[in-house]
């Protein structure tokens, strides 16, 4: 096996209590990577179509990437993948911390588990050492209690992810919770740990990540340490929490469940930006070996609000679906409900836009405050929104109608709520709004994760610059957003960090590492076309699935329709039919069906998956 690999993949039958090392084959690795990459050839090869979610025949992995664990600039992040119970197609949940390294040191590139177990389970990896274990005594507790009772354990050089009892309820928004914070946090894949009763995997070991050229990656490393370049103050003081306020005023910010304007509705952000964040925290935190460390740990809550102190800071996607889109000014009620969805394991992006859903039920008069428990769901009643996410979190009264994504909230409140929830095929928008950038109109729609904005851009400085576009062109950017995509691709499933690389100077220094850490003489072409092959397989295993993104159905409010009346925003519509059409033929995908080309899935090598797909 090359490089950057440990070699070795954990296979688990959670129904049988069986485990079985399994080779990774290093072809495998060159032509997928690692986490979704190699995540989605490895189900599209074994899983059946039609399988249900949180039944015992869907796989879920967690993978990570050549470059997770070595001394390259960005080696921090893993993947979770599974067949997702939120949206029913490709599901994926990226995480940084520290999980993923400690799961290489203790022998293994990834974990595939089936089945379902007859109790509570957690697996225990030890120095390449696996072994499933009882977890009956942490069924029932919260995220922070399970790490912290399996450290106290097994030792504090232990790595802990686990859910909390969101998952156990199986809540259909429930993600996966490390290091008192960081979250694999998109699909719902909680929910697919807690139906397989696997509460927990903890890995420690102190094996050594092979590297093809030690000396020439530690070169790189103090080279590129120097050239980095972009808001790496701000992100290093502040987090993403930087850009809150000006995202809130630039109208990329979703305000009042995407319905409304900031300088209308929402016209002061500055109680929850930055500066109101960093007075309550108390010291900066990192990922592994990250050069910016961009996230911090809060001070115990004193005020309205009580929280331990060293739950993680609520960062923009948290402060802005907690925020803007409720008509939330409260900073320490966002600091409060970003701790209680850590602590349960719910996924915040998800969390705020289903709180913001319910207010503007209410307010609409689909839904009271007998309905509500007695809870006001009025905008901005930062008290209604701790409790209502709180039993959201819980699965408790009217918390239990919204635990599984607004889609299903919809359909469950009837009375035409279905027009105010906003979604992709079950997914919430993260707070990135297509009227503000264009591209992201095309990757909510057609990316295999529907409503993801770290899986596709036209902002790569893949050959120099990119093209420039005019504020209301749509033509001509599809090839722009074919390659730009297909190399995020490829980035999300080496292991590396995205801010990390929007501060290197050039790709370049992406393909100098992958050269020094997997000996593997890489190409920028080479790298792009892997990460359409990637792209490629994601795309298929929905398509086996039978669902298409076309005809794809996304909100007006998302892409102008009608256009604001007010703010930097107004007039402005999208033309997402243009973007995705464009897009469809750059990637050689049909214009009806969304489905890859016989012709491009043979060029990709994938001939077995044009035969399955007829």
């Amino acid at each position: 096996m090359a490089c950057g690999y440990m070699g070795k993949i954990l296979r688990v039958d959670l129904s049988k209590n069986e485990l079985k090392d399994e080779p990774l084959d290093e072809k495998l690795g060159r032509q997928f990577i690692g986490g979704y990459g190699i995540g989605a050839r490895t189900i599209f090869s074994e899983q059946k179509a039609g399988v249900e979610p949180l039944g015992p025949d869907n796989i879920l992995g967690i993978l990570t990437g050549p470059f997770t664990g070595t001394q390259a600039i960005s080696g921090t992040r893993f993947t979770v993948v599974g067949k997702s119970p939120l949206t029913g197609c490709w599901g994926d949940a990226n995480s940084g911390g520290y999980f993923g390294a400690y799961l290489k040191f203790a022998g293994y590139d990834g974990l595939f588990f089936t089945g379902i177990s007859e109790k509570p389970v957690y697996l225990f990896i030890d120095n390449g050492r696996p072994e499933l274990r009882d977890a009956a005594q942490l069924w029932g507790k919260d995220t922070y209690q399970t790490e912290d009772t399996l450290k106290s354990e097994l030792g504090k050089d232990a790595a802990v992810a686990c859910i909390g009892q969101s998952g156990e309820k199986l809540s259909r928004v429930a993600s996966i919770i490390h290091d008192h914070g960081h979250a694999a946090a998109r699909s719902g894949l909680g929910a697919v740990m807690g139906a397989k009763k696997l509460k927990a995997v903890a890995v420690r070991g102190k094996m050594k990540v092979p590297v093809a050229d030690e000396e020439r990656t530690k070169q790189l490393r103090k080279k590129y340490l120097g050239e980095l370049q972009g808001p790496l103050d701000q992100l290093k003081k502040f987090g993403t929490t930087f850009v809150t306020v000006s995202s809130i005023e630039s109208g990329d910010s979703p305000v009042k469940n995407w319905g409304g304007v900031a300088v209308v509705d929402f016209p002061d952000a500055k109680p929850i930006g930055a500066e109101a964040v960093r007075g309550h925290w108390l010291k900066r935190a990192s990922c592994y070996l990250c050069p910016i460390g961009c996230e911090a740990i809060m001070k115990e809550g004193t005020g309205e609000y009580k929280y331990q102190a060293g739950c993680h800071r609520p960062e923009y996607e948290t402060s802005a679906m907690f925020g803007s889109d409720c008509l939330n000014d409260n900073v320490e009620s966002i600091i409060k409900v970003n701790d209680i969805c850590n602590r349960y394991g719910v996924d915040t992006i998800s969390a705020g836009a289903i709180i913001a859903f319910a207010m503007e039920c209410y307010e609409k008069g689909l839904i009271n405050k007998k309905d509500t428990d007695g809870i006001e769901m009025t905008w901005g009643n930062h008290k209604a929104i701790v409790a209502m996410t709180e039993k959201m979190a819980r699965r408790e009264g009217f918390g239990d109608i919204l635990a599984d994504g607004v889609k299903s909230a919809a359909q469950k409140i009837g009375k035409g709520a279905d027009q105010y929830a906003i979604h992709v095929r079950g997914q919430e928008i993260p707070a990135h709004n297509p009227i503000a950038g264009f591209a992201l109109a095309t990757t909510y729609i057609t990316n295999a994760t529907p409503a993801r904005h770290t899986q596709g851009s036209e902002e790569h400085h893949i050959d120099g610059l990119l093209p420039k576009f005019n504020k209301q062109s749509f033509s001509g950017r599809g090839q722009v957003y074919r390659k730009g995509s297909n190399f995020q691709h490829f980035l999300m499933a080496s292991g590396f960090c995205l801010f990390v690389y929007n501060a290197l100077p050039n790709v370049d220094a992406v393909i100098e590492f992958m050269r020094a850490v997997t000996g593997w003489d890489v190409t920028t072409d080479e790298l792009v076309l892997t990460g359409e092959r990637i792209g490629n397989i994601r795309q298929a295993f929905n398509i086996r699935e039978g669902i298409s993104p076309l005809p794809y159905q996304i909100s007006g409010r998302l892409v102008g329709k009608p256009p604001l009346k007010a703010g930097p925003l107004a007039g402005v519509t999208v033309d997402e039919d243009t973007l995705v059409r464009e897009y469809l033929a750059a990637m050689d995908w049909d214009q009806k069906t969304a489905r890859p080309s016989n012709k491009k899935l043979k060029e990709l090598g994938l001939e077995d998956v044009a035969q399955e797909l007829g």
